[in-house]
């Protein structure tokens, strides 16, 4: 069974493009839309296990330049 997040993002103004490019290269990012509101971007995240989802967090997204803030937010299977 998969685990997936939503993952709120904020980043240097103008740079919402360019930081959806980027996204859109990770492996395990699923969808990434520039939206409207408190945050910039959302992308939902789906990996085999917390510890890959974390990796992809911490080691990709957070890596990439232009994005100030992000809030991860664990999606829960209730089935």
């Amino acid at each position: 069974m998969s685990v997936g997040a939503y993952l709120l993002i904020n980043v240097d103004t103008g740079k919402e493009e360019e930081v959806l490019k980027a996204l859109r290269k990770i492996e395990g990012i699923k969808n990434v839309h520039i939206v409207t509101g408190l945050h910039d971007l959302i992308c939902y995240i789906e990996a085999d296990d917390l510890k890959k989802i974390k990796k992809i967090i911490t080691k990709e997204i957070r890596g990439i330049k232009g994005i100030q803030k992000t809030i991860t937010c664990m999606s829960l299977d209730l089935e």
